[in-house]
């Protein structure tokens, strides 16, 4: 089974709707058994007292406009523990890669990278709705990337 953990600042956002068109992407193509697919926050400012805030709202409505519902998903931290049971640790921008290397005290395995480093725009960044209020243009990046990543690993894991 492959593990995959897309990774944001907040884990309301970026990351939450990467995990769920990741799983989306994966159910439609009956591969479900092979994958166990999550997210997380480099920071601590969605998690109060042990419970993560849900999934933001225009973000839950874009995805819900594609069908695809994040249910109860909370944001929780990403910790050390991450890196060793995650084959693919995949960030949104150069911001998320730093904090999750030092985090998870570097990247040895090489286990880390983008989310469009698996597209046609490596080293680009998923833009930020949090900042631009632009939903569509991350679903555009989330979508693409994930695609992309599945292509990647089909490719190179499931053959």
């Amino acid at each position: 089974m492959l593990r995959i953990l897309f990774v944001c600042h907040g884990n309301i956002c970026r990351s939450p709707m990467a995990e769920f068109v990741m799983k989306d992407l994966v159910r439609k193509k009956g591969l479900e058994a092979d994958f166990d697919i999550a997210s997380a926050a480099t920071s601590s400012e969605e998690v109060w007292r042990g419970i993560g805030n849900p999934v933001y709202p225009p973000a839950r409505k874009k995805l819900l406009e594609n069908h695809i519902d994040p249910g109860d998903k909370r944001a929780r931290q990403t910790t050390r523990m991450d890196y060793d049971e995650y084959d693919y640790l995949i960030g949104m921008d150069e911001e998320n890669l730093w904090s999750m290397k030092r985090i998870y005290k570097g990247d040895p395995d090489q286990k880390i990278s983008m989310l469009l480093d698996y597209t046609d725009r490596p080293g680009q960044e998923v833009a930020d709705p949090w900042y631009t209020g632009n939903f569509d243009a991350t679903w555009r990046d989330v979508t693409e990337g994930c695609q992309g990543l599945l292509a990647y690993i089909e490719k190179h894991e499931l053959s």
